[in-house]
């Protein structure tokens, strides 16, 4: 295996460029945990990849018949989502594509701005953003959705399959199927795999079935279900985690990306869910199955970034809140009853300490104020009205969440 440690850090940033030369763009991944780690790519590594796109775009949203609006909603910047995604698309519409792109980034302002003048031109819309941000906009936005035609692509984090049938309705998506799309991506090598209406049927059906998805995938929580091509991304599986191989602004090698996850075969997978019952409704290429849950290393992922925990601990070592909590926490992202996610952190308080608004405001301040400065990504990505995290405090050895004597963790998937 490969790793940031053992290959990109290791070496200067020509050295790691075919023939040394570095590409003509770079995207920046965070720096949160370190150094930030710059990716080179080339307009030949993005044409490769928009077949990803393309696939979504023509077997799912038919955008061959059809004048689509694309609205990159990702963050703009060094950040790998929305320049990438501008440029796949718009080398769709060098392939013939009736496809035209616009860009508001997430300025929620602008988005509102540009789409009730330019969508009524258009036979649909597509929205392409993470999960949440997406969803924020349909909600809070007064917009005609159904009008419009609204299709989604996603990326960045997993969703539920009721999160999807959910923001279907709102956006007026008669197929959630067919109509909202994720993508598996990074910045280290761009787009690795999407959804497919195969995979999102199979998905879909798993939900319903608990059981079924835990003996498939090992565990009770849904991955993120998308197909990929191993003769541009080749993907092996260890000890639960994934690594790929692909040809890239630097070339990676069984790359170890850490995310957690598996492959599975094509006809493994078509058996599996046959001898359940279930026959898909729709094909796709017989080409295999990856599953990612995300992230490891006790990250959490939100509106696409990613949140470290080391983040987290320097807010409570401030000397504003110090005194008044242990140091020890929980992060996760919590999804409320209308189907929006928050960064919740659960702190334990000193012993004698015992919750207060006022303590649970000052810790929620000085968290935020560390993870503005240390975590670009998060900054960027998280629209400012959702960055403030939601505070639990717990008394000291809190049983649910600090148990004396067991091994703390920091994150619950």
């Amino acid at each position: 295996m490969t790793t940031k440690d053992s290959y990109t850090r290791r070496h200067a940033l020509p050295d790691l460029c075919r023939d040394g030369l570095i590409g003509d763009m770079i995207a920046v991944s965070s720096g949160s945990t370190g150094e930030p780690s710059f990716w080179p790519r080339s307009a030949s590594d993005e044409r490769v990849i928009a077949a990803r796109f393309e696939e979504v775009f023509s077997d799912s949203f038919a955008a061959r018949e059809r004048r689509t609006l694309a609205v990159v909603c990702f963050a703009l910047g060094t950040w790998v989502g929305g320049l990438f995604t501008v440029n796949c698309c718009r080398y769709l519409a060098e392939r013939g594509y009736p496809i035209t792109v616009v860009a508001p980034g997430t300025d929620r302002r602008e988005i509102a701005r540009v789409l009730p003048e330019l969508a009524p031109h258009f036979d649909q819309v597509v929205l392409l953003g993470y999960p949440p941000f997406l969803k924020n906009i349909i909600d809070s936005e007064d917009l005609p959705w159904a009008a419009w035609n609204v299709k989604l692509v996603t990326a960045g984090e997993v969703f539920s399959e009721e999160w999807r049938t959910l923001v279907a309705e709102r956006a007026g998506i008669a197929d959630p199927v067919r109509g909202i799309a994720s993508l598996y991506g990074t910045a280290d090598a761009g787009v690795l795999g999407n959804e497919t209406a195969l995979s999102v049927e199979i998905r879909r059906f798993l939900s319903s079935w608990p059981g079924t998805a835990r003996e498939l995938f090992g565990e009770s929580r849904l991955p993120t279900l998308v197909q990929y091509d191993p003769e541009v991304r080749f993907f092996e599986e260890h000890q639960g985690t994934l690594l790929f191989s692909g040809d890239n602004g630097i070339p990676l090698i069984r790359y170890h990306i850490a995310d957690e996850g598996g492959v599975i075969p094509y006809d493994r997978m078509l058996g599996f869910v046959r001898r359940r019952g279930f026959e898909p409704g729709t094909r796709s290429p017989e080409r295999p199955f990856v599953y990612v849950f995300g992230r490891s290393h006790f990250t959490v992922s939100y509106y696409g970034a990613n949140v470290y925990p080391e983040n987290i601990a320097v807010g409570l070592e401030q000397p504003e809140v110090s005194g008044s909590v242990t140091g020890k926490f929980v992060m996760e992202v919590v999804e409320d009853d209308r189907h929006d996610r928050h960064l919740t952190v659960t702190v334990e308080l000193m012993p004698g300490e015992k919750p207060a608004d006022e303590t649970a405001q000052a810790v929620g301040e000085s968290i935020l104020a560390q993870l503005l400065r240390l975590n670009s990504e998060f900054a960027a990505y998280v629209p400012p009205g959702r960055q403030m995290p939601f505070i639990r405090l717990r008394e000291a050895g809190d049983p649910e969440y600090f148990p004396p004597g067991s091994k703390h963790r920091y994150t619950r998937g």
